[in-house]
């Protein structure tokens, strides 16, 4: 993917996600599942046999949602059952390229510390006006390259 491409991507999944971002989903205490069921006043039994499954499935779906050890296979047939939508999402804390920005800049400061300490050891310091300078130059060339980069260990 070329890099207009992938900011493109990014605009994108940052517009969609931006609705979901802003609002703090609360899980409820004993999961999604068993709070639609209540809600919707199906007993463990009823939801078992529209899942087609046993009873006891039920009860061990519900007990793994709340330790996270359920799959995303079993939560969408459940939701289904209930005539419901699944729904999965990763969001962002904030935006991605914000995201990209901050991951960018603290690599940018790792190698400015290298090369500030080398500079100084040689009396050729640069001043705090040179080094943001720099470290803006080093963000932007990073994320205008491949994204691989900003993520790398060196």
């Amino acid at each position: 993917m070329s890099p207009d491409q992938t900011l493109l991507a990014r605009k994108n999944l940052d517009r969609r996600l931006s609705k979901l971002n802003r609002e703090a989903v609360i899980v409820p205490p004993f999961g999604w599942v068993r709070a639609i069921r209540e809600a919707l006043g199906l007993s463990p039994q009823k939801l078992a046999e529209r899942m087609g499954v046993t009873r006891p499935r039920v009860n061990t779906l519900e007990k793994a949602e709340v330790t996270g050890s359920t799959t995303i296979k079993s939560l969408r047939e459940a939701a289904e059952a209930m005539n419901c939508t699944f729904v999965y999402a990763i969001v962002p804390t904030t935006t991605l390229d914000d995201i990209l920005r901050d991951q960018a800049a603290k690599k940018a400061d790792t190698e400015l510390a290298r090369f500030h300490h080398t500079m100084r050891l040689e009396n050729q310091a640069m001043d705090k006006c040179d080094l943001a300078t720099e470290r803006e130059r080093l963000v932007s060339e990073m994320l205008m390259g491949s994204l691989r980069r900003v993520w790398d260990d060196e």
